[in-house]
């Protein structure tokens, strides 16, 4: 990438025009502030942050790569916040800018991020990431400064800011909490305030239960299935697989049951423990120990987590240690059954616990992590113990149980209730949902009171974000504002075949062209009032969200296609039978058209382009291939549509699958 660096003057010059305008404007501008103590800070467009009122550029440069434009990177003083402003040329401006957010980004946006803005005359600014909004407001209104500088111009600069997953809880934050720095906001794949850390918890439930009868779901609620995943369940499996899917957890997301189960988390989808541990220190013990937790409950469920239980003391017969005689690892004179879940605590030899040890165990051997407390360490020695036990992550898989919100709305929820809306199991002291979501969303309380227009962007298959969520966030929204600036203010669109990371199963399509799309439409909705597509039509039972088979019926943005061979979505056939596949695709009105192809017939993920004719609303494509070794596949379809039938851009191409199965005999 070849760099032009800005002379040394101008960078100084840059230094102080943004230094020099904070300091005077702190003290004509009122200072942003929380309209209820320990609420969210309001944002307006004339306040000034005291957090965030220091902006300094650290460096212009010229860029040719991914496109031309002009690099701008700064930080606020005292704060540890970066910040990156890249700026196409004025030809290919048109008065807007995208911010992308996330509490774990750093300040430099992808190649991809930079060329979208530019090709839809946006510059793009992103920043180091924080917890809620107030460092990103403050860099819009900073980067709205340098913008009008760069462009020379007296023109209104619209703003639209867009995260997902742990950035929509920054993104509703900002929507909620701001006025004058974004016109419009796409929050994707989304929590709300009870998602963390229940929807884990949950998961991990299912796997505690649920996870030797995985592929047999798996193969009920894939194309040509049984549809029925309760079958050959045992009692306690059926109300378990009930339990977590009117929790949210989607149905069809078991089709990658690994996933859904967590199997390949190396934290077991128990990351939140520790959170959980501070904010309630006594959980473990009450639910092995007191009555209306499953830890005691004389049932069948009870009965297996008990079996599951590991509670193993081993004495301590050797220590490993490093060259500066550190300890590496113990060698202990027994292990427990069971490696899965455990905690380790340190007993000096006379019964006294001193700690928790981290590391892990492999047969008798104990190999420590580093980070250790010293204290913990100084007392590893011969003929101490070190007791390895279950009993949190055992007890967290139900934790969801004891977290019933207050809150009404919360449907997923009624099944712990009674008939008189009471909780059937005993509630812990704080919920924690609610704690988190307050954090990572800057004390915002998802109100739905939104200041601008708002495209939500979720999908059908995430066992992450539940699909619920977002139809929950729609009725606060609703709620809000009344049913008619609901309707002038916001979107929801669903995605099918797509979960809440992408691409990482062949069942699974890339969704971040809806969400590109979604902005690109939340853009012309707020400057010129151009309506975007309808939402998604959509029904909710039992915490389940499903869509019209028919894209005319389904509404949104993505395509729909029905796949067939023989009319049917599954076929039986002799190796060596040639199979007939014929599709329909149909883009929703007004969404624009299909313009490519691809199939996969094996199901394995390869997909072979093929082309069909010109970019049309409605497309017939037929194709034959044939099986020459037994199994079961799942054939499938991809179809593209773009807006503009521009099937050679990178931006905004919106596919969905079709797919079925065949076996071969």
């Amino acid at each position: 990438m070849r760099r032009l660096l800005a002379p040394a003057g101008a960078v100084a010059a840059g230094l102080l025009f943004c230094l020099l305008p904070a300091q005077s404007a702190s003290a004509r501008s009122p200072e942003c502030a929380a309209r209820t103590p320990g609420g969210p800070v309001r944002v307006t467009a004339d306040c000034t942050d005291p957090l965030y009122n220091r902006p300094v550029i650290d460096g212009e440069t010229d860029h040719e790569a991914p496109v031309p434009h002009r690099r701008v990177s700064g930080h606020f003083d005292g704060t540890g916040v970066k910040f990156t402003i890249y700026l196409p040329p004025r030809s290919r401006w048109d008065g807007r800018f995208y911010q992308y957010v996330y509490p774990l980004q750093d300040e430099n946006a992808t190649d991809h991020s930079i060329s979208f803005g530019a090709d839809s005359g946006a510059y793009t600014v992103q920043i180091t990431g924080t917890a809620g909004y107030r460092a990103d407001a403050a860099a819009a209104k900073f980067a709205k400064t340098v913008a009008a500088d760069y462009y020379k111009g007296h023109r209104r600069i619209f703003g639209y800011i867009y995260g997902g997953s742990g950035g929509s809880y920054q993104t509703i934050g900002a929507m909620e909490n701001t006025t004058g720095v974004w016109d419009g906001a796409v929050p994707f794949i989304p929590g709300v305030p009870t998602s963390t850390p229940n929807n884990f918890f949950v998961r991990a439930f299912a796997r505690l239960v649920l996870q030797d009868d995985a592929e047999q779901i798996a193969d009920a609620v894939s194309p040509g299935g049984s549809g029925d995943p309760y079958t050959g369940l045992s009692e306690v499996e059926r109300a378990v697989l009930r339990e977590v899917t009117r929790m949210g957890v989607p149905l069809r997301a078991w089709q990658d049951p690994s996933y859904v189960l967590g199997l390949h988390d190396p934290q077991g989808l128990l990351g939140f423990a520790g959170v959980v541990r501070a904010m309630d220190s006594t959980y473990a013990d009450d639910f092995w120990s007191k009555p209306g937790y499953l830890g005691t409950e004389q049932s069948e469920l009870g009965d297996l987590i008990r079996a599951a239980k590991v509670d193993h003391r081993s004495v301590i017969t050797e220590i490993g240690t490093t060259e500066q005689n550190e300890p590496k690892s113990l060698t202990l004179d027994s292990a427990p059954r069971s490696t899965s879940g455990l905690d380790f605590t340190v007993y000096r030899s006379d019964g006294t616990r001193v700690g928790m040890l981290k590391g892990s165990l492999a047969g008798k051997v104990f190999t420590l992590d580093s980070g250790n407390p010293q204290e913990v360490l100084d007392a590893l020695k011969v003929g101490a113990t070190l007791r390895m036990d279950n009993r949190w992550s055992l007890a967290l898989t139900t934790y969801h149980r004891h977290q019933v919100p207050d809150r009404p709305g919360f449907y997923a929820w009624d099944q712990f209730r009674d008939g008189n809306g009471q909780p059937l199991y005993p509630q812990r002291p704080v919920q924690v949902g609610p704690q988190v979501s307050l954090g990572v969303s800057g004390q915002g309380t998802h109100t739905g009171r939104i200041t601008g227009k708002m495209i939500m962007v979720a999908n059908l298959l995430d066992s992450d974000a539940f699909p619920w969520d977002a139809d929950w966030y729609a009725r606060q929204v609703r709620s809000a504002l009344g049913d008619e600036s609901f309707a002038d203010n916001f979107r929801l669109y669903y995605n099918d075949n797509a979960d809440h990371t992408g691409p990482h199963a062949p069942h699974l399509i890339n969704y971040a062209g809806v969400v590109e799309q979604a902005l690109r439409d939340v853009s012309a909705w707020a400057e010129h009032g151009t309506t975007p597509p309808a939402s998604t039509r959509y029904s909710v039972t039992d915490s389940q969200i499903t869509v019209p088979g028919k894209a005319e019926a389904r509404r949104g943005v993505q395509p729909v296609i029905d796949l067939t061979a023989g009319g049917r979505t599954r076929i039986e056939v002799p190796a060596g039978t040639p199979v007939t596949f014929k599709a329909k695709i149909r883009t929703p009105p007004a969404t624009g058209r299909v313009v490519s192809t691809a199939w996969d017939f094996k199901g394995d993920g390869t997909f072979t382009t093929r082309p069909f004719g010109p970019p049309r609303e409605a497309v017939e494509v037929r194709v034959t291939f044939t099986y020459t070794t037994p199994g079961t596949y799942f054939p499938a379809l991809r179809a593209v549509a773009q807006r503009d039938g521009d099937a050679d851009t990178p931006f905004a191409q919106i596919p969905n699958l079709g797919r079925m199965r065949v076996v071969v005999r």
